[in-house]
């Protein structure tokens, strides 16, 4: 209940707060609403969102789930699908609202994320202003995570909920621990990331439950790693998620599995807030089971830069409790900066996200001249193209097709030569304004340029 109470902190509670006048409004309340702010106003949609409800919309028109990815032609025989609740939500939240529907989904992801780790710090006994400055450095560290909606919008959410009843059952030992596997279970129908959650709680469990109540904390491990197997793919579960971890983008370290980057300006930003937030956190002298946590998602940040976020979620209340600044006047500028806060997430969500891909002219163009053959596209327009009801010839998830195919179309992104063995495939291309892809085909002549819009450009082939 106390988690659920957390989620409350979210904008309808820190809006109803104000309109109230509660005096108990406070730092921690403005940099949630803040941080849940700059997610609405400044969000987009990323890449690794919209196949999402685009199998979504097929699972509801055939009442079945298809075997492989029916929106791709280069094979796909025999992918285990597993996060058919996300495909299932975000296919009804596009329904309703296409774009805004995505990024009302991203938004109430960030706000209840920032919430629950308020809420954590709290109850951790961190002092409210110094947990509103690491939150502060944890948005700022985090910012392409929380702007960009992916289908890792789910694990924002649920993320923060682990980490929670992990603190709080290492405070005070109960039978809540059994609440981990469901847990598990629903995150293992969302997304990927509940591999992290599962060694994140099998740290605890191991080196912090297990050394006062071993037989219990190795009963609830092995059923949260039985949990993570239940989805419609039930024993390919561990098939579908090997492929994830191994697919050719993984193992090459590019896209959205490439590592951290010393000439990123985000990712040198995340490493600020990275090392600010450890060198606090040891500070405090953490748990054991913590330690070990933090040091094994700090080399998965240096391997995934993308997964900093879990660092710094996880970081954020051992470092809050190193904290002791002097309490000054915050409170007085609270309801104002909160009533701020909550105007400029509601304008966000009203205007929609920030453009991305080919606007809707040119995916209707594309489309057109396609009749139905495949389009090789970049994966925002890929993804766009599925969701619209056409036929690419690969897009995300990568890990659903052959291993060569998957090496041609990265490739492919890469501007490499050995990507134009894709070329073959299709008579359309769809590709971003300046990327690599647009690059090398205007060096090519087998393709001329179409149509074109801010963002997108459309070749077709020569005849």
């Amino acid at each position: 209940m106390a988690i659920v109470g957390a989620l409350t902190l979210g904008a309808p509670a820190l809006r109803a707060r104000v309109a109230a006048g509660s005096a108990r409004v406070g730092p921690l309340e403005v940099v949630v609403a803040l941080g849940t702010a700059v997610a609405a106003v400044a969000g987009t949609i990323g890449a690794d969102t919209r196949w999402l409800p685009a199998l979504g919309r097929i699972i509801v028109n055939r009442g079945e789930i298809p075997d492989g990815i029916p929106y791709a032609t280069a094979p796909s025989a025999g992918w285990h699908n597993v996060p058919v609740l996300a495909e299932l939500i975000l296919r009804g939240l596009t329904s309703a609202a296409g774009d805004r529907g995505l990024l009302l989904a991203q938004v109430v992801a960030v706000a209840a994320a920032l919430a629950i780790l308020a809420w954590d710090l709290r109850r951790s006994g961190a002092d409210d202003l110094g947990g509103a400055l690491v939150i502060i450095v944890v948005v700022v560290g985090a910012l392409p995570v929380l702007i960009i909606a992916r289908s890792q919008l789910f694990s924002l959410l649920l993320f923060p909920v682990l980490i929670a009843l992990l603190r709080a059952e290492a405070r005070s030992p109960s039978l809540r621990v059994w609440l981990l596997p469901p847990l598990l279970a629903l995150w293992s129908n969302l997304h990927g990331a509940v591999l992290i959650g599962l060694a994140v709680a099998a740290a605890y469990l191991i080196f912090g439950r297990g050394r006062r109540q071993p037989y219990m904390a190795g009963a609830v491990l092995i059923t949260s790693a039985l949990a993570v197997c239940t989805t419609p793919a039930l024993q390919h579960t561990p098939d579908y998620y090997r492929g994830l971890v191994g697919n050719e983008a993984a193992r090459r370290g590019e896209g959205l599995w490439a590592p951290l980057s010393l000439t990123s300006g985000f990712d040198l930003l995340l490493l600020a807030a990275a090392i600010v937030l450890l060198a606090l956190a040891f500070r405090a002298h953490p748990r054991l089971w913590e330690a070990i946590a933090l040091a094994g998602l700090a080399v998965l940040t240096v391997k995934t830069a993308r997964s900093g976020v879990w660092l710094l979620f996880f970081a954020v209340t051992p470092a809050a409790r190193s904290l002791h600044p002097e309490p000054g006047r915050e409170r007085r500028l609270a309801g104002p900066l909160l009533a701020a806060a909550v105007a400029l997430a509601l304008f966000g969500l009203v205007r929609g996200p920030q453009p991305s891909g080919a606007g809707k002219p040119l995916l209707d163009e594309a489309l057109r001249i396609a009749g139905g053959t495949p389009i090789l596209a970049e994966g925002i327009p890929a993804e766009q193209v599925a969701l619209a009801g056409g036929q690419v010839w690969m897009s995300n998830p990568i890990d659903a097709f052959d291993r060569r195919d998957q090496r041609i179309y990265l490739d492919w992104l890469a501007g490499r030569g050995a990507g134009e063995a894709a070329l073959r495939h299709v008579e359309v291309i769809l590709v971003i304004r300046g990327s690599r892809p647009a690059k090398r085909l205007r060096g090519l002549g087998a393709f001329r340029p179409a149509a074109h819009d801010a963002n997108a450009m459309l070749y077709v082939r020569r005849h």
